[in-house]
This record gives structure tokens, C-alpha cells and sequence, in this order.
């Protein structure tokens, strides 16, 4: 897989959803040492993301432009170091909640493609969501939740940057939680 990148790297690294790819741009920018594989299924984010890697030269970006149930089907075992799933379509009608991400079976798809210790970084502002997801990952034998005090999740990553759907979010008064998963 490393293949797909013409320099060497320390990681490889996957967002899931980027939008227009203002977080994957501006981290893959800043860690020119890691492959970022960012995947959207929605043709304009897509093309947003393609604009912006060109102007601003990134070279260690590969994107899919499809649905990331793809990627994780295709990516060998163990070959990366860390996932973001931030904000994805929460599905909020109960029959609509069979097409949210985060499920048992992408749950397992992730730790089959995660090394021990990477971390998945999940960002929300439904609850519904948050508490979905934590009762998913928590169930499961392949992932820990290290969160010892609710500023863990109530407070963003160091470095973060406040993305357009965080910041409509906050505007409609809902409070984003952000919750990091460590693969056993």
C-alpha cells in the first residue's frame, strides 16, 4: 500500500467523510511523513478537496471517491496508524439508523485494518450518536475507550481546528463531544 505514495512514510492514516478535506488537507500538510487516504462519497466535497491538494501542492493525500466500506475491504491487515470519522450524517430516524458508520461490522472492518495502539477519532454533536457509538465500541473486544474524565471527550484534540460542521453545531447550540478509541 505504501506503494501509492512516491516519498517514504512513518504511517498511514484514513478519514472517513473529509467533506471538502479542510481537515485532511491542512493535517497531511503538516505531517509530510504520513500517506493520508481520505474517502467522501459526495462528488463536490471530492472536488473541493482535489482544488485545494493541487493549489497547495499536498502530495501525500490519495482519495477515494466513494463509499469508505470500499477502502476498508481493500486496505491489507494492521497497515494503519489512525482514523477520523468527524461529524459523519447521524441518521436520526430510527429507520435510517442502519446506515449510520459506526456499527459491529465497520467496527470490525477498522480493527482488522488498524495496528494495535492506533487510534480512531470520532467527532459528534448528537448525542444520539455519541451514545450509539460508545455502547458499539464499548461492546467490542477490539477497541478500549482510555477516557478516564469527561474533558476527554468534551474538549477537541490538541491542534484541532473547528471544522465547518462543528461550527454549524455550535451555531444551532449543540456541543460537539470528541472521542478517541484505541485499537487493542
Amino acid at each position: 500500500m505504501r506503494a501509492l505514495f512516491a516519498q517514504p512514510l512513518s504511517d498511514i492514516w484514513l478519514e472517513i467523510g473529509f467533506g471538502g478535506g479542510e481537515h485532511l488537507i491542512r493535517v497531511a500538510a503538516e505531517r509530510p511523513d504520513v500517506g493520508f487516504i481520505g474517502c467522501e462519497p459526495f462528488v463536490n466535497g471530492t472536488a473541493k478537496a482535489l482544488a485545494a491538494i493541487e493549489t497547495q501542492r499536498v502530495a501525500n493525500i490519495r482519495l477515494h471517491a466513494g463509499d469508505a466500506a470500499d477502502i476498508l475491504a481493500w486496505l491489507p491487515s494492521e497497515s494503519l496508524g489512525r482514523v477520523f470519522l468527524f461529524f459523519p450524517d447521524p441518521w436520526p430516524k430510527r429507520r435510517q439508523r442502519k446506515r449510520r458508520f459506526i456499527s459491529d461490522q465497520t467496527l470490525s472492518a477498522l480493527a482488522r485494518v488498524m495496528r494495535a495502539g492506533a487510534e480512531l477519532r470520532f467527532a459528534t454533536d448528537i448525542d444520539d450518536y455519541a451514545g450509539w457509538t460508545l455502547v458499539r465500541v464499548l461492546r467490542s473486544a477490539e477497541f478500549i475507550w482510555p477516557a478516564q474524565q469527561s474533558t476527554e471527550w468534551m474538549l477537541p484534540w490538541e491542534g484541532w481546528r473547528e471544522t465547518r460542521y462543528e461550527a454549524k453545531a455550535k451555531q444551532a447550540g449543540r456541543r460537539p463531544l470528541y472521542l478517541t478509541f484505541v485499537r487493542r
